[in-house]
């Protein structure tokens, strides 16, 4: 690709904005119905950890400004939501208590963070070899954060056998992010690979979400469906005077493996 600091700052940019407003539909998905049930909270949680060290390489690489806003912003909508995990999960906290934890966690990694910046960035401009593994270093936990925080997400679509509690706007407009972050490194007069193994790591894990989606958020309907139907019956066979009789189950439906 050709040396472009127009293209890399717009698909920076479109990438930021996505990334700015993807946790959205998702805080206000939990706000609305007051619950975070299939929601893993390990998932939000460790996206606002990442940020911290995605926020470090992309300040101290000095990448284009959206790339270096997005990580802030990201990872404080991240915590957010994990903060509503928090009051409308099990745990049940109080709203107090979810915003000060909130406040506290922000003001923590956001020294950290600026710590951290201001001493790698003086190795990392004289090109010391340290300077650069650290920043590296950095770049690398990121990922290696980013990648996994979605796996205990998939242990709650495997426990409720469909994806619910979690926005798939929220999914689909995340993806979209990683799709122009992506693009906006090819421009670049050097492609930052592991910037670009993170962001190519949550396309293909957004888009895992999806596919998922389609595929057994529709079974789960039938068979909730089912289930009504089920029900009813039994309860008009009942209100006659007759034993209610359970349906037939197809040989098939027995010995099928359980949906994943």
């Amino acid at each position: 690709m050709p040396v472009n600091a127009a293209a890399e700052n717009v698909f920076g940019t479109i990438g930021a904005i996505c990334w700015t407003v993807q946790l959205l539909p998702q805080l206000h998905k939990s706000h609305r119905t007051k619950s975070t049930d299939g929601l893993s909270p390990w998932f939000p949680l460790l996206w606002g950890l990442a940020a911290l060290p995605l926020g470090v390489y992309a300040l101290v690489q000095d990448l284009n400004a959206p790339l270096i806003v997005q990580p802030q912003l990201f990872g404080a909508l991240a915590l957010a939501a994990w903060a509503q995990c928090m009051h409308y999960g099990p745990a049940r906290r109080p709203a107090r208590w979810c915003v000060a934890v909130l406040a506290v966690l922000l003001v923590l990694l956001g020294a950290l963070e600026a710590g951290c910046v201001f001493a790698l960035r003086p190795a990392y401009r004289r090109g010391t070899p340290a300077g650069k593994a650290a920043t590296r270093f950095f770049g690398i936990l990121s990922a290696a954060l980013v990648s996994p925080a979605l796996l205990p997400q998939f242990w709650e679509i495997r426990r409720h056998r469909a994806v619910v509690g979690l926005s798939l706007a929220f999914m689909a407009v995340d993806c979209a992010g990683g799709v122009f972050s992506d693009l906006s490194l090819l421009f670049r007069r050097e492609f930052d690979v592991v910037a670009g193994v993170t962001y190519s790591l949550v396309v293909v894990l957004d888009g895992l979400v999806l596919v998922l989606a389609a595929v057994l958020n529709p079974r789960a309907k039938r068979r909730e469906a089912a289930g009504r139907e089920a029900a009813g019956n039994g309860g008009t066979a009942a209100v006659g005077g007759a034993e209610p009789r359970a349906a037939p189950v197809p040989l098939r439906e027995v010995h099928a493996p359980a949906a994943v």
